[in-house]
């Protein structure tokens, strides 16, 4: 069975695809303003998805000092969700050119020590709070 909206639109659109061949450019001078708005919405929209995709793929991670390991004069970061834990202690060791041999140890909101495979962006989502995730670091134990 055909559905009769299917017909009512096959009606409509044959004469316009018959006449095609008989079509010229300057027929579709109305439309120029309307392309050149939907390049601008379309160049706007992709600006927004892309910062949309930036946030998501990234999180902002502030990074406390605790005792008598050195302070990073830049504390907040942004890092990409997916990095884990021991990729940010190695960042912390050289970015502080600590030792390789020297303990690092990261500790979420002065609580618990979070493992080493541990992703940024998991603990941001249970942990996070005013759009970031506080870590605090020092080099001998301190919490948990």
């Amino acid at each position: 069975m055909v559905d009769r909206s299917s017909i009512l639109l096959h009606s409509f659109c044959l004469p316009f695809v018959n006449n095609v061949k008989r079509w010229r450019l300057e027929d579709f001078n109305f439309m120029i303003p309307f392309l050149v708005l939907s390049s601008v919405y379309m160049k706007m929209l992709r600006k927004v998805i892309q910062r949309f995709t930036l946030k998501r793929l990234q999180v902002d991670v502030l990074l406390k000092a605790v005792g008598d390991t050195p302070i990073m004069k830049t504390k907040k970061w942004t890092v990409e969700r997916t990095r884990t834990i021991q990729g940010l202690i190695d960042f912390i060791k050289k970015f502080l050119k600590l030792l390789a041999s020297e303990q690092l140890f990261i500790y979420v909101n002065q609580s618990f020590a979070p493992s080493p495979d541990q992703e940024v962006g998991t603990l941001y989502e249970c942990f996070g709070s005013d759009g970031k995730l506080v870590l605090h670091y020092c080099k001998s134990q301190a919490w948990g």
